[in-house]
């Protein structure tokens, strides 16, 4: 008898460091991710270390691993001023949903 593994939701995820720069990676839960980020430990991405403050800028879910990942992959192929686009239309969006509480 197999095992049903429950379905758990992905995210991807864009972190700005204080050089501006900008790290996209994907997870089941981001403030843990970006916790072990933050705290430049040995599950941190080596892209981020030495790179804080760090200022977590965008999420978004997915329906599964794959999705993720693939979009991970166009996010990535995006130009910078696409991804600051992306950025920007998704703190509008929060903004707006703030307000409306």
């Amino acid at each position: 008898m197999s095992q049903i593994k429950p379905v758990s939701t992905w995210y991807l995820y864009i972190i700005r460091c204080a050089n501006s720069h900008l790290y996209t990676g994907v997870t089941t839960d981001v403030e843990r991710r970006f916790t072990e980020h933050q705290s430049s430990g040995p599950k941190a991405a080596k892209f981020l270390k030495g790179k804080g403050p760090l200022t977590l800028v965008y999420q978004e879910s997915q329906i599964d691993r794959s999705g993720a990942l693939k979009r991970e992959i166009a996010v990535k192929k995006m130009s910078r001023q696409q991804k600051l686009q992306l950025i920007t239309q998704y703190c509008a969006l929060n903004a707006h949903t703030e307000n409306a509480r």
